[in-house]
């Protein structure tokens, strides 16, 4: 596998190795020996599944308390998929980074608990796995306004977002809590 370190610590875009032929091609998606070796000693808990059409924008989303690392793919349809740093202590806080996952490329994208999430759907609908290192809890889950002009996203969208009224009503960033003092730390969210 290949891995690509990115401008905010401990997110990383994972291209695994695909075997293929004439009858189609495999790979490992996950595998706990070769992620622990990468950095990512995550104890994955949940496993969540969304299906979502063409210009569809979810998030940004975390949860202020059982925070989730998250390892995210596109099993079919293309995405535009982001990770906000939301960590005070980090040097990159408030920074955001973004890349295209899809069912071609096969990428996966590690995001380390302490980072708000979110993505756009590119192509006509896309189905989008990802393993959380804690479960959903949606007392303690927040939402940051997606076109925040703080954060400033460069979002790929040419129409009108297609939001839900929760990622409507979504907090401007400074506004938004934020994770103080390693407090998104667990011991087994692999970002240590």
């Amino acid at each position: 596998m290949k891995v690509q370190t990115t401008q905010i610590p401990g997110v990383l875009i994972i291209e695994p190795k695909v075997f293929g032929d004439e009858r189609g091609y495999f790979l490992e998606c996950y595998n706990e020996k070769a992620m622990s070796l990468i950095g990512i000693n995550a104890h994955f808990v949940q496993d969540n599944h969304s299906r979502s059409q063409s210009g569809v924008v979810r998030g940004l989303h975390y949860q202020i308390q059982q925070p989730q690392g998250k390892l995210v793919r596109v099993v079919s349809g293309c995405i535009f998929d982001v990770a906000v740093d939301l960590r005070r202590d980090s040097l990159t806080f408030g920074k955001w980074i973004g890349v295209e996952l899809s069912n071609e490329n096969k990428r996966l994208f590690w995001l380390p608990a302490g980072l708000a999430h979110g993505f756009v759907v590119m192509s006509e609908y896309a189905d989008v796995l990802y393993k959380a290192t804690d479960y959903y809890a949606p007392d303690y889950e927040r939402t940051i306004l997606w076109n925040d002009p703080e954060l400033n996203i460069e979002w790929p969208l040419e129409v009108e977002p297609i939001l839900s009224s929760k990622d409507a009503a979504g907090k401007l960033f400074h506004e938004a809590e934020s994770f103080e003092s390693k407090s998104y730390l667990r011991d087994d969210d692999g970002d240590k």
